[in-house]
């Protein structure tokens, strides 16, 4: 098991975000990136559709890469078939990615909390039960925007955003209420952190901006067994595409990275 490869899944690039973090933490660990950008975005499905096409999809990825671990870099996805994965592979671990609702509900000191995140994630009853779970003192605001992780995908392989859009969806998420003021915004979808230097720029006011990727990583590293020695060269780390199609900007970007297209 060791020595199996971490497979980490996302829509897109937004689990790169996720991906650096894991790398920080183990750096020993051989990694599979599969971005599903042929059924990206994936709050454009039907949620029977997306859950099918999702399960159908992992049967294959496992049988393909064998990895030691699986994991779900992506708050759609995981919200709506985390548990659906885990009862049709009950021998093999998934780490899902969840608002990070409790952390925020801690840190605040307003108890005005927003959630910016995809409409598929902010319509789940899933976030609505980790609000009520571990938020019940807080005025939490659920924000979906349907433009963010394009503009992620753009920011990232174009080098170019347009900051009055990210104002535009950002700006729900600030809210007063007297003397109080919208604290923290939690980035529930793991393509936003790519564009927190343009959201804090856009912000009306200072707020402190929650990126699950470091826990994620942390989560994923505690259910893994330490490294043991190997010898020989090690494969690379590889990023698979399930469109087939990797254009210039795309392939540069994954090479930042340390990831080889395939």
């Amino acid at each position: 098991m060791t020595e199996r490869p971490i497979l980490m899944f996302d829509s897109g690039i937004g689990g790169l975000t996720v991906l650096r973090e894991a790398r920080v933490l183990m750096p020993d660990r051989r990694f599979i990136y599969v971005a599903d950008d042929a059924a990206f975005p994936f709050g454009a499905w039907e949620e029977d559709d997306l859950k099918a096409h999702l399960l159908d999809l992992f049967e294959g990825l496992l049988d393909r890469f064998s990895p030691a671990i699986s994991v779900i870099a992506c708050n759609t996805a995981s919200t709506l078939v985390i548990d659906a994965l885990r009862e049709r592979f009950p021998g093999h671990p998934f780490v899902g990615t969840v608002p990070a609702i409790k952390p925020a509900a801690e840190r605040t000191r307003s108890g005005l909390v927003s959630v910016l995140a995809t409409p598929g994630t902010v319509k789940r009853q899933y976030t609505r039960d980790l609000i009520s779970r571990w938020a019940q003192k807080c005025h939490v605001r659920l924000v979906g925007s349907d433009r963010l992780a394009g503009l992620a995908e753009t920011y990232m392989r174009e080098g170019f955003v347009d900051e009055e859009v990210v104002r535009a969806e950002i700006s729900p998420c600030f809210l007063e209420n007297e003397e109080a003021r919208t604290d923290i915004v939690v980035l529930a979808c793991t393509h936003y952190p790519f564009l927190v230097n343009r959201m804090r720029k856009t912000a009306p006011w200072p707020v402190d901006w929650i990126d699950p990727a470091e826990a994620i990583a942390r989560r994923t590293m505690s259910l893994l067994e330490p490294v043991g020695e190997t010898s020989g060269e090690s494969e690379p780390d590889i990023a698979v595409f399930t469109s087939g199609k990797v254009d210039f900007a795309t392939r540069r970007l994954i090479q930042g990275f340390g990831l080889t297209a395939r």
